[in-house]
């Protein structure tokens, strides 16, 4: 008998998504998304997230069942995004996890999203290599990774972001160019008739303290950008928007690529993983398919439907870590909005409930020290 279908549950930002695994094959999948009514403001807003994730959820969960011909008794374990993300959206999405596990009798995982999206890979290409490099690149994050497996071995961090992520500088840089939310795929468009050449824009922490030399930082080139903008506008003169998108894309990709590539001839690794929302950019996959190729690096890039944030990541998380043999989450497992990437399994709980570090047994259990949150209501009925 084969490996559980396991239900995986995202709902950490403006994406409500599930989607349905089973012994690393992906049977369905479907997603919502409220960016529409965050447009307007510029970026997310938490209590419209949270909204729209509980209109959304149970629609997602029988749109994947749908999807895959399955029904809710064919669920043999429920995995849900327990952190980081926006507190009030994944209560939502822990709420409705909790409801359809205790409904269903079937264990419960908590985990990781950026484990998730390095295991989104998976459903497109097949197991991790061990050990591989992963570089995950979204709105929020930035970091270099030294992933063993991934269900069992704690994460090595070679660097993260000191400031703003690479999807935030899109975001920002957008907003000062004119360019509509989100700012990633409006650089993306606009950057296509551009020369990437045309304006000089830093590349930063590419060069110093070899301590820096996976360390990233996009605030600086984010100003960079905005005083580009801002001494057209002050002058008087017509933005040349292609060029400066073309060249704010391009210092962007520059020193993500130049990075992972240094990373994974130092540690001896030849895969290199590009996950995240601006995997998705078209000139990061191009310059990362460049250098790989010219260093003798496999390149890994999930298709664009598992970029962003999704249901399938969560569940392909979910089943590796069951076919681990990990442990299930407890009753009272709760959110850590703030969590730091240690291992894929992510249990926290409500101050004073549990603490310490995963057994040797369970190395995919609960983070050690992870923040203490409310825990959301458990729904007994969802579906």
């Amino acid at each position: 008998m084969g490996s559980p279908v396991v239900l995986g549950i995202e709902s950490s930002c403006d994406e409500t998504g599930a989607g349905l695994v089973r012994d690393g094959r992906l049977l369905g999948h479907a997603l919502a998304s409220s960016m529409d009514a965050h447009a307007r403001f510029g970026g997310v807003v938490p209590e419209i997230a949270a909204r729209a994730h509980v209109h959304a959820l149970t629609p997602v969960v029988r749109e994947a069942l749908a999807g895959a011909g399955l029904t809710t008794a064919d669920i043999g374990a429920v995995a849900v995004t327990t952190g980081p993300g926006l507190s009030g959206a994944l209560q939502v999405g822990l709420a409705g996890a909790k409801g359809l596990a205790y409904a269903l009798g079937v264990p419960l995982y908590g985990v990781h999203h950026l484990a998730g999206h390095v295991a989104a890979d998976t459903l497109e290409h097949g197991p991790l290599p061990d050990p591989c490099m992963v570089l995950i690149v979204s709105g929020g994050h930035t970091s270099l990774l030294l992933v063993r497996d991934l269900a069992r071995d704690p994460i090595t961090h070679l660097g993260d972001t000191l400031d703003d992520a690479a999807g935030e500088c899109f975001d920002k840089v957008a907003r000062v160019f004119g360019l509509p939310y989100p700012g990633g795929p409006a650089i993306d468009r606009a950057a296509r008739e551009g020369d990437p050449r045309a304006v000089p824009f830093p590349r930063p922490l590419t060069t110093g303290p070899p301590e820096n030399r996976f360390t990233f930082s996009f605030s600086g080139l984010k100003t960079a950008a905005a005083r580009w903008a801002e001494r057209h506008h002050g002058a008087g003169l017509p933005l040349p928007l292609a060029d400066g998108a073309a060249s704010l894309q391009e210092a962007v990709a520059d020193v993500l690529t130049r990075k992972a590539v240094a990373a994974c001839a130092e540690h001896g690794v030849r895969t290199l993983v590009v996950v995240g929302g601006v995997a998705a950019n078209s000139r990061v996959r191009s310059l990362a398919e460049e250098r790989c190729a010219a260093a003798g690096i496999t390149l890994r890039v999930p298709p664009l439907r598992l970029c962003t944030d999704n249901g399938a990541m969560i569940a392909a998380i979910g089943d590796l870590l069951v076919r681990a043999g990990a442990e299930p989450a407890p009753l009272d497992v709760s959110i850590d909005p703030s969590a730091p990437l240690t291992y894929a399994a992510l249990h926290p709980v409500a101050a004073g409930a549990r603490t310490g570090h995963p057994s040797a047994g369970s190395r995919a259990g609960r983070s050690a020290g992870a923040a203490a949150h409310s825990r959301g209501p458990a729904l007994t009925s969802p579906l």
